[in-house]
């Protein structure tokens, strides 16, 4: 089994091309939606955030997102004990989703492979790319967010260049290029043969 992370900036269209690799029938694990599922449901994690961030954590029982994300984005230390606790639980998940996979090429949709090593951990990665003024455009509809916030969420992320240079799977999403044409144009390099 083969192993592909797939990955790119905030608002690359990474999950665009996750679900176009769907479509084709083969299974993709969506890491940042399992962290979401995590931090819902998961006692320990639950327990150990509201340890980390005090109660205001949780309201009624629900995680308080923009409580804790305005922590972590203020405070590089929170953030990095946050990743700590939820990754390997996700990373447990993924290899659990695998376990159950009989396919033989599993795909894992995750924003930070770069930032955190994980990437050594696949076979290849597949890097999706978008100009950043239609990344903020994307997000700004998306999120209802203003340009600053974006911005801000960006600057946490590696630059594509840097990120260009540990793959060469990378996936134009520029709305000129067809996205289809590269991600076939990838698995005719990725898949066994």
């Amino acid at each position: 089994m083969l192993l592909i992370g797939i990955t790119g900036g905030i608002g690359s269209g990474k999950s665009l091309v996750a679900k176009i690799l769907e479509t084709l029938k083969y299974p993709v694990f969506y890491s940042d939606s399992e962290a979401k599922n995590i931090v819902r449901s998961n006692d320990e994690v639950q327990n150990e955030i509201i340890r980390i961030f005090g109660p205001e954590a949780y309201l009624q029982g629900e995680y308080n997102r923009p409580f804790v994300a305005e922590k972590v984005f203020a405070n590089q230390e929170l953030l990095t004990q946050l990743n700590q606790l939820v990754h390997p639980a996700v990373r447990a998940a993924f290899d659990e989703f695998c376990d159950k996979s009989k396919a033989e090429i599993v795909f894992n949709e995750a924003a930070i492979l770069f930032e955190t090593g994980t990437y050594k951990s696949f076979d290849a990665v597949i890097l999706v790319c978008s100009p950043e003024k239609l990344r903020v455009e994307r997000l700004m509809k998306r999120d209802n967010a203003s340009k600053e916030e974006i911005q801000a969420r960006m600057n946490k992320q590696w630059s594509d260049d840097k990120k260009k240079k540990l793959t060469n799977l990378i996936i134009e999403n520029d709305e000129k290029s067809s996205i289809l044409e590269q991600i076939h144009e990838i698995l005719t390099i990725i898949r066994p043969r």
